[in-house]
């Protein structure tokens, strides 16, 4: 729980008793690779932290692959529209390595944002950050060309060259996979 605790107080300091009731609803579990956690059209119903594993989050348009984004440790995991107005989701949450993960149920969630006002500030917070990386994302996407968004990624995120395949890098980044093969051979990291 160590981890999970100075992952949130980065984001905002909550008293530790409290943190400690809100962390303690949180289960453990394991998942395999390759499992869908959420599908596209599924209400996600558990809002998730990553200890260990990749997963990548993505929407399918003529039978292709988009990915949205890459969640792996320290980090929450999921769709949080679909997980926050439980509504069905556009998207798809799968896991590429086997995952180690804890998760808290929409209800217990909500139940503790309303008995504890630290809690509620800490996803708020939350929220607000991950608008401003969206934005950020999106102004690559639109600004950049691809060689650009190829060296910014390289430079944010070198580490994901080792573990995330060049097909789905390639994805995430919106290049073809035979110019993205180019890049990394030609583009010094």
């Amino acid at each position: 729980m160590e981890n999970i605790k100075s992952y949130f107080a980065q984001i905002y300091k909550v008293d530790e008793d409290i943190l400690d009731v809100y962390l303690s609803h949180w289960e453990e579990q394991t998942v395999p690779r390759k499992t869908i956690m959420t599908a596209s059209g599924e209400t996600q119903r558990y809002l998730y932290y990553v200890l260990e594993g990749i997963q990548k989050s993505y929407f399918l348009n003529d039978a292709k692959e988009h990915i949205l984004l890459f969640s792996y440790a320290p980090s929450l995991a999921g769709d949080p529209g679909s997980f926050l107005t439980q509504t069905p989701s556009k998207y798809f949450l799968e896991t590429i390595t086997e995952s180690r993960m804890l998760r808290i149920s929409f209800e217990k969630h909500q139940q503790l944002l309303e008995e504890h006002r630290q809690i509620e500030t800490l996803f708020r917070k939350a929220i607000e950050f991950l608008l401003i990386g969206v934005m950020q994302r999106h102004y690559e996407l639109m600004a950049f060309d691809i060689e650009t968004r190829f060296k910014t990624f390289t430079k944010r995120s070198p580490h994901l060259l080792r573990l995330i395949s060049q097909k789905d890098l390639a994805a995430y980044l919106r290049i073809d996979s035979t110019n993205f093969s180019k890049l990394m051979n030609s583009v010094r990291i």
